[in-house]
């Protein structure tokens, strides 16, 4: 995988306490990488971090994003030679309720790491996530390309938009000098489903939460269509881009998006139907009702061109609609109904995952 780029490798991956970060921090430790993870506390109750005993398997910084004395000094000892940034305030509602704490950790967080990495004398190979939300949603049938302009009508949006002209005027200012010993590439990916995730206002976490009890989901937004794809997806996309980027400079300072293939644009109702099949749901009035209390904007339709991906990295991919449905309903059923060990669990979902990536040939199966 991946060329065994990560293998006996140090990764650092901010945020690594949280949903994608601990899926991340799995594979990574799968692939024979030595992780390092830094973050502010266990998000959610559930936690993936804490339910797969991630504290025991892997170097854990408990510290916040905002203070910058203490993340550089933690880069600056553990020299890492590739580092994955996640950490961030990533759910909508909370950023109506509390604005202000979004907009530091998401643009003065992501300011503090582009910062602490500039020092550093070792030589590290960086990938900066941010979000699809990034871009300035018109509500456009077609994917936003890397070239599309960022904006955001919410504050989380917002956040992310600004947090992406950071990370550009400081790849501009000071990564571009020869003498820099990092090297910076951008991530975007949105829709991400998955066993693992508690988080708030989610609805896919709000079915499985629900279900488990018997009781019924309200859904505010049944025709909402989202491009879904499962978490190992835009994953694989930044392990592909580290990949590329450790090797060749040409990828230093470009930006990627990572989404799934156009045939899984859904609605959220479609979504709920067939998740709710694995839960042994013959009629969906069964599993979900519709409500009209809508607290905040949401936007009706935001997907990715992912061209740039499939040009320069040849990424796509490697799961179908189905795939991804039954990669999430088959994860939370176990940890909710039956006695798996839901680590164990979850490297047979990566190593499932490989398993189809090689079938379809994807260059980062080499």
């Amino acid at each position: 995988m991946f060329n065994n780029i990560y293998k006996d490798k140090k990764i650092l991956i901010t945020g690594h306490t949280g949903f994608k970060g601990s899926w991340l921090s799995v594979w990574l430790l799968s692939l024979g990488a030595k992780v390092v993870g830094l973050s502010k506390d266990i998000p959610t109750n559930p936690s993936m971090f804490e339910e797969l005993n991630l504290e025991s398997k892997i170097k854990h910084y408990n510290e916040d994003i905002r203070n910058l004395d203490a993340i550089t000094k933690i880069i600056d000892d553990e020299k890492p030679d590739f580092l994955f940034h996640l950490a961030a305030q990533a759910i909508v509602s909370t950023s109506y309720s509390n604005p202000i704490e979004t907009i530091s950790s998401n643009v003065m967080g992501t300011a503090n790491i582009m910062h602490a990495l500039k020092e550093i004398n070792n030589k590290c190979t960086a990938i900066i996530i941010t979000s699809d939300k990034a871009y300035d949603n018109v509500e456009q049938i077609w994917g936003y390309k890397e070239t599309d302009q960022m904006g955001g009508k919410d504050i989380y949006s917002g956040s992310k938009g600004a947090a992406e002209l950071i990370i550009k005027s400081y790849f501009n200012s000071f990564y571009t000098k020869k003498d820099c010993n990092v090297k910076i590439a951008i991530a975007r990916a949105g829709n991400v489903i998955g066993g693992g995730d508690w988080a708030k206002d989610r609805i896919v976490v709000d079915c499985m939460q629900n279900w488990s009890e018997g009781k019924k989901v309200e859904i505010r937004s049944p025709k909402a269509t989202r491009p879904w794809q499962h978490v190992l997806e835009p994953l694989s996309g930044y392990l592909n881009l580290g990949q590329a980027l450790f090797s060749d400079d040409s990828f230093n300072g470009e930006g990627y998006n990572f989404g799934p293939r156009a045939e899984q644009n859904r609605t959220v109702e479609d979504l709920l139907i067939d998740l709710s099949k694995y839960w042994n749901y013959s009629n969906p009035n069964d599993a979900y009702e519709v409500t009209d209390n809508i607290p905040f904007h949401e936007a009706g339709l935001l997907k990715l061109n992912c061209d740039k991906a499939l040009g320069y990295l040849n990424w796509q991919a490697a799961l179908d609609y189905k795939d991804t449905i039954k990669f999430t309903s088959e994860w939370y059923y176990d940890f909710y109904k039956t006695d798996k060990n839901i680590y164990d669990k979850t490297v047979e979902q990566i190593n499932e995952y490989e398993s189809k990536a090689r079938i379809r040939e994807l260059e980062w199966t080499k």
